[in-house]
């Protein structure tokens, strides 16, 4: 499939009439916003390569062909099984989490090219100790070491972030790094760390104007402590051992964590669809590339209409935040009583009144990869025709989480 670097977003009327002839429920990505995404991203790495993160992706063409755009390199996998599966391909798979799967493990050491190809997570002396018995007999395992990005405040009693590792300190990390160093079945590669309290977090959500700056304060106090921070375990392992990556930040925190210069690479993935979460920021804007299609099936008011279905709704803490975006016809939105459901999904507003049965409303996802969770298929979009159709890890018959 060419590239074509000229192509722009499509715009709904355009994608509307490429995709006419599909029955929803469907998925649509336009290709002109994908690629201006991962461009942009490019550019807001400031030269520093970006690791793409698969979980916020799901489907192998929108891997391949991003990691074909200078600037991307490697890949961030969720799990170990999923890891092992995309190094039958790709060269260079770093798996984001801890795993507990020694069966995976021990698959892992058995064979020596993807073990070549993979890096495995640790956090404690005691995961140290089970990835090494796993692989005990095989290929030694490639090992990153996880380092606690979260802010904390007042003798941590407050933490703000998510919980991840418990190595936190200078001192703690050189002490896991001694652990790995000590094992022969194990071989120290990188270090990473995810402040997702700065990438993971808008900084311009509707609400109160105090919540607002109050966040957009946490940011900045947790940007500079972290820069510290982690300046210092880099020092502390690297008197140790060489490092082939300094992983960190996300598609929220691109450009502050590129200015670290203990960072050698990023993570990042979800601002290649841009979901709903993203409008919340207000350092960078990208264009919308993901969307998924409903029909209308009930008018049950004259200001208002049911979509079949509707109900994907993504991870992560209880809100509406949480709730797909309609999208397309414009002045639609959610029913307070109702959101989004499972069999049904109300839509109000002024946009209403122009749709009627077999109409089509488009969402975005409030999440990136979790749509294709929901579809075996996505249908490739340029301009006003279908390009493509390409199978997610769902229509591929995986289901790694």
């Amino acid at each position: 499939m060419q590239r074509d670097e000229r192509a722009a977003p499509a715009g709904f009327p355009a994608m509307a009439r490429a995709t006419e002839g599909l029955r929803p429920p469907y998925a649509v990505v336009d290709l002109g916003a994908l690629d201006a995404n991962a461009l942009d991203m490019v550019r807001r790495a400031a030269g520093k390569p970006i690791r793409l993160a698969s979980k916020s992706v799901r489907c192998r063409q929108i891997l391949r062909r991003t990691l074909a755009t200078d600037g991307f390199r490697g890949i961030m996998a969720l799990t170990l099984p999923e890891a092992g599966w995309l190094a039958e391909e790709f060269d260079d798979v770093l798996v984001g989490y801890p795993t507990a799967d020694g069966d995976a493990l021990r698959k892992l050491a058995v064979d020596e090219h993807r073990a070549s190809r993979v890096t495995v997570m640790v956090d404690s002396p005691e995961h140290v100790e089970f990835v090494a018995e796993a692989a005990r007999g095989g290929a030694p395992l490639r090992v990153c070491l996880d380092l606690d990005a979260s802010l904390r405040l007042f003798g941590d009693r407050v933490h703000l972030g998510p919980r991840r590792s418990p190595v936190r300190s200078p001192g703690q990390a050189r002490a896991l790094a001694e652990a790995v160093l000590a094992r022969p079945e194990l071989r120290l590669i990188g270090l990473m760390a995810y402040e997702g309290q700065i990438a993971g977090v808008g900084d311009n959500r509707p609400g109160s104007p105090v919540r607002r700056a109050a966040i957009r304060a946490m940011q900045r106090a947790s940007a500079k402590e972290l820069r510290e921070r982690r300046a210092e375990v880099v020092a502390a392992v690297t008197a140790l051992a060489p490092l082939e990556f300094v992983n960190g930040g996300g598609t929220g925190s691109l450009e502050s964590t590129a200015s670290e210069p203990a960072i050698t690479e990023l993570g990042a993935g979800s601002g290649l669809y841009s979901p709903g979460l993203f409008d919340a920021y207000t350092g960078f804007r990208h264009h919308p590339s993901a969307f998924f299609v409903l029909p209308v099936v009930r008018r049950p008011a004259p200001d208002m209409v049911t979509v079949l279905g509707g109900g994907w709704v993504a991870s992560g803490p209880v809100g509406t935040d949480r709730l797909p975006v309609p999208t397309w016809p414009t002045g639609l939105h959610l029913t307070a009583t109702e959101g989004a459901g499972e069999a049904q999904t109300p839509l109000a507003g002024p946009g209403a009144a122009a749709l009627g049965l077999g109409d089509r409303v488009w969402f975005r996802h409030a999440k990136a990869g979790e749509l294709c969770e929901r579809v075996d298929v996505l249908h490739l979009v340029r301009g006003d025709r279908i390009v493509d159709a390409v199978p997610t890890y769902r229509g591929e018959g995986r289901a790694f989480l």
